[in-house]
Protein backbone atom coordinates (compact mmCIF):
# COMPACT_ATOMS: atom_id res chain seq x y z
CA UNK A 1 0.00 0.00 0.00
CA UNK A 2 2.88 2.57 0.83
CA UNK A 3 4.48 1.92 -2.52
CA UNK A 4 1.24 2.99 -4.00
CA UNK A 5 0.45 6.11 -2.01
CA UNK A 6 3.71 7.69 -2.78
CA UNK A 7 3.21 7.89 -6.04
CA UNK A 8 -0.47 9.18 -5.53
CA UNK A 9 1.20 11.93 -3.00
CA UNK A 10 3.03 13.40 -5.85
CA UNK A 11 0.50 13.79 -8.04
CA UNK A 12 -1.58 15.66 -6.08
CA UNK A 13 1.59 17.73 -5.04
CA UNK A 14 2.16 18.19 -8.19
CA UNK A 15 -1.14 18.91 -9.43
CA UNK A 16 -1.64 21.77 -6.53
CA UNK A 17 1.44 23.59 -7.72
CA UNK A 18 0.02 23.24 -11.33
CA UNK A 19 -3.42 25.39 -10.22
CA UNK A 20 -2.79 27.42 -7.15
CA UNK A 21 -5.35 29.00 -5.63
CA UNK A 22 -6.04 31.83 -3.64
CA UNK A 23 -4.34 35.46 -3.11
CA UNK A 24 -1.16 36.37 -4.49
CA UNK A 25 2.00 36.22 -2.14
CA UNK A 26 2.13 39.26 -0.07
CA UNK A 27 4.72 41.30 -2.04
CA UNK A 28 2.80 40.32 -5.70
CA UNK A 29 -0.29 42.21 -7.05
CA UNK A 30 -2.73 40.00 -9.38
CA UNK A 31 -3.24 42.77 -11.53
CA UNK A 32 0.23 44.51 -11.97
CA UNK A 33 3.52 43.43 -11.66
CA UNK A 34 5.68 44.48 -8.90
CA UNK A 35 7.90 46.89 -10.49
CA UNK A 36 4.74 48.40 -12.45
CA UNK A 37 2.94 48.55 -8.72
CA UNK A 38 5.84 49.92 -7.70
CA UNK A 39 5.35 52.58 -10.46
CA UNK A 40 2.02 53.68 -10.14
CA UNK A 41 2.49 54.06 -5.97
CA UNK A 42 5.20 56.31 -6.79
CA UNK A 43 3.44 58.28 -9.41
CA UNK A 44 0.45 58.34 -6.84
CA UNK A 45 2.91 59.98 -3.77
CA UNK A 46 4.07 62.34 -6.82
CA UNK A 47 0.77 63.75 -7.32
CA UNK A 48 0.19 63.97 -3.72
CA UNK A 49 3.61 66.37 -3.64
CA UNK A 50 2.02 68.17 -6.84
CA UNK A 51 -1.26 68.54 -4.96
CA UNK A 52 -0.04 70.53 -2.13
CA UNK A 53 2.10 72.82 -4.30
CA UNK A 54 -1.44 73.56 -6.21
CA UNK A 55 -3.18 74.24 -2.91
CA UNK A 56 -0.35 76.62 -2.08
CA UNK A 57 -0.76 78.22 -5.63
CA UNK A 58 -4.31 79.02 -4.96
CA UNK A 59 -4.28 80.31 -1.57
CA UNK A 60 -2.02 82.88 -2.70
CA UNK A 61 -4.43 83.58 -5.71
CA UNK A 62 -7.02 83.94 -2.95
CA UNK A 63 -5.90 85.89 -0.29
CA UNK A 64 -3.37 88.22 -2.61
CA UNK A 65 -4.25 91.73 -1.99
CA UNK A 66 -7.56 91.38 -0.98
CA UNK A 67 -7.95 89.06 -4.46
CA UNK A 68 -7.90 90.89 -7.33
CA UNK A 69 -10.10 90.08 -10.48
CA UNK A 70 -7.25 89.94 -12.61
CA UNK A 71 -4.13 87.19 -12.48
CA UNK A 72 -1.54 88.18 -12.02
CA UNK A 73 -1.52 91.64 -10.60
CA UNK A 74 -1.01 94.20 -12.34
CA UNK A 75 1.85 95.39 -14.18
CA UNK A 76 2.92 91.38 -14.54
CA UNK A 77 1.70 88.59 -16.99
CA UNK A 78 2.00 85.03 -17.40
CA UNK A 79 3.09 84.24 -21.49
CA UNK A 80 0.23 82.07 -22.50
CA UNK A 81 1.43 81.50 -25.94
CA UNK A 82 4.56 80.17 -25.06
CA UNK A 83 2.92 77.90 -22.52
CA UNK A 84 0.81 76.36 -25.16
CA UNK A 85 3.73 75.57 -27.17
CA UNK A 86 5.69 74.16 -24.47
CA UNK A 87 2.33 72.18 -24.04
CA UNK A 88 2.11 70.82 -27.81
CA UNK A 89 5.62 69.99 -27.39
CA UNK A 90 5.39 67.80 -23.97
CA UNK A 91 2.15 66.47 -25.70
CA UNK A 92 4.08 65.18 -28.31
CA UNK A 93 6.45 63.94 -26.65
CA UNK A 94 3.63 61.29 -25.40
CA UNK A 95 2.97 59.90 -28.52
CA UNK A 96 6.68 59.04 -29.21
CA UNK A 97 7.12 57.50 -26.13
CA UNK A 98 3.92 55.49 -26.38
CA UNK A 99 5.72 54.77 -30.50
CA UNK A 100 9.03 53.73 -28.33
CA UNK A 101 7.01 51.13 -26.37
CA UNK A 102 5.06 49.71 -28.94
CA UNK A 103 8.11 49.26 -30.99
CA UNK A 104 9.62 46.90 -28.50
CA UNK A 105 6.77 44.83 -27.66
CA UNK A 106 6.13 44.22 -31.67
CA UNK A 107 10.02 43.96 -31.78
CA UNK A 108 10.67 46.77 -33.75
CA UNK A 109 14.23 47.92 -32.12
CA UNK A 110 14.42 50.85 -34.96
CA UNK A 111 11.15 52.19 -33.97
CA UNK A 112 12.01 51.67 -30.00
CA UNK A 113 15.19 54.04 -30.48
CA UNK A 114 14.02 56.51 -33.02
CA UNK A 115 10.83 56.52 -30.27
CA UNK A 116 13.21 57.53 -27.35
CA UNK A 117 15.38 59.94 -29.40
CA UNK A 118 12.10 62.29 -29.99
CA UNK A 119 11.13 61.69 -26.96
CA UNK A 120 14.28 63.20 -25.55
CA UNK A 121 14.40 65.43 -28.22
CA UNK A 122 11.05 67.25 -27.04
CA UNK A 123 11.59 66.97 -23.34
CA UNK A 124 14.56 69.30 -24.08
CA UNK A 125 12.81 71.65 -26.30
CA UNK A 126 10.19 71.70 -23.87
CA UNK A 127 13.16 72.30 -20.76
CA UNK A 128 14.75 74.97 -23.48
CA UNK A 129 11.80 76.95 -24.10
CA UNK A 130 10.45 76.89 -20.11
CA UNK A 131 14.26 78.55 -19.65
CA UNK A 132 13.65 81.30 -21.99
CA UNK A 133 10.39 82.08 -20.67
CA UNK A 134 11.57 82.70 -17.50
CA UNK A 135 14.57 84.91 -18.56
CA UNK A 136 12.07 87.13 -20.27
CA UNK A 137 9.00 86.33 -18.06
CA UNK A 138 9.90 89.88 -16.42
CA UNK A 139 9.64 89.52 -12.93
CA UNK A 140 10.94 86.76 -10.68
CA UNK A 141 10.63 84.92 -7.01
CA UNK A 142 11.44 87.85 -4.67
CA UNK A 143 8.30 89.90 -6.57
CA UNK A 144 5.73 88.69 -4.25
CA UNK A 145 3.80 85.52 -2.62
CA UNK A 146 2.15 85.07 -6.52
CA UNK A 147 5.47 84.81 -8.64
CA UNK A 148 6.96 82.13 -5.90
CA UNK A 149 3.74 80.21 -5.89
CA UNK A 150 4.07 80.50 -9.91
CA UNK A 151 7.82 79.79 -9.87
CA UNK A 152 7.62 77.10 -7.51
CA UNK A 153 4.46 75.23 -9.17
CA UNK A 154 6.30 75.41 -12.81
CA UNK A 155 9.57 74.94 -11.44
CA UNK A 156 8.60 71.49 -9.66
CA UNK A 157 7.05 70.33 -12.54
CA UNK A 158 10.29 71.19 -15.37
CA UNK A 159 12.34 69.55 -12.31
CA UNK A 160 10.08 66.36 -12.88
CA UNK A 161 11.03 66.55 -16.95
CA UNK A 162 14.65 66.97 -15.89
CA UNK A 163 14.23 63.50 -14.14
CA UNK A 164 12.38 61.74 -17.12
CA UNK A 165 14.48 63.29 -19.45
CA UNK A 166 17.71 61.53 -17.24
CA UNK A 167 15.86 58.03 -16.78
CA UNK A 168 14.95 58.51 -20.54
CA UNK A 169 18.42 58.96 -22.13
CA UNK A 170 19.80 56.02 -19.71
CA UNK A 171 16.95 53.70 -21.60
CA UNK A 172 18.05 54.94 -25.03
CA UNK A 173 21.43 54.05 -24.19
CA UNK A 174 20.50 50.74 -23.36
CA UNK A 175 17.89 50.36 -26.15
CA UNK A 176 20.84 50.98 -28.73
CA UNK A 177 23.09 48.44 -26.89
CA UNK A 178 20.21 45.79 -27.66
CA UNK A 179 19.48 45.93 -24.06
CA UNK A 180 15.35 44.78 -24.28
CA UNK A 181 13.22 42.36 -26.32
CA UNK A 182 9.36 41.55 -26.67
CA UNK A 183 9.48 39.38 -23.67
CA UNK A 184 11.81 41.99 -21.88
CA UNK A 185 11.06 46.03 -21.85
CA UNK A 186 10.66 46.95 -17.87
CA UNK A 187 13.59 49.40 -18.67
CA UNK A 188 10.94 51.27 -21.52
CA UNK A 189 8.00 50.52 -19.75
CA UNK A 190 8.26 52.05 -16.58
CA UNK A 191 10.08 55.30 -17.99
CA UNK A 192 7.05 55.77 -20.49
CA UNK A 193 4.59 55.70 -17.37
CA UNK A 194 6.33 58.33 -15.40
CA UNK A 195 6.81 60.36 -18.63
CA UNK A 196 2.95 59.87 -19.34
CA UNK A 197 2.44 60.92 -15.58
CA UNK A 198 5.12 64.75 -16.17
CA UNK A 199 2.80 65.17 -19.45
CA UNK A 200 -0.91 65.18 -18.06
CA UNK A 201 1.13 66.88 -14.49
CA UNK A 202 1.86 69.57 -17.31
CA UNK A 203 -1.71 70.31 -19.04
CA UNK A 204 -2.61 70.54 -15.46
CA UNK A 205 -0.75 73.22 -14.47
CA UNK A 206 -1.22 74.53 -17.98
CA UNK A 207 -4.48 75.14 -17.69
CA UNK A 208 -4.59 75.86 -14.01
CA UNK A 209 -1.71 78.69 -13.67
CA UNK A 210 -2.19 80.08 -16.97
CA UNK A 211 -5.83 79.79 -18.74
CA UNK A 212 -8.00 80.08 -15.24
Amino acid sequence: MSAHAEPLHGAVHDAHDDHHHGPPAANKSSRFESLTLGMLLFIASEAMLFGSFFAAYFFVRVVNDGAPETWPPEPYHFPVFVAAINTLILVTSSFTIHWATTSIRRGHRRGLQAGLVGTIALGLAFLLTQGIEYAHIGFNTGDGAFASAFFGLTGLHGAHVFIGLTILIVSAVRAFRGHFSPTHYHGVELPAIYWHFVDVMWIVVYVTVYLI
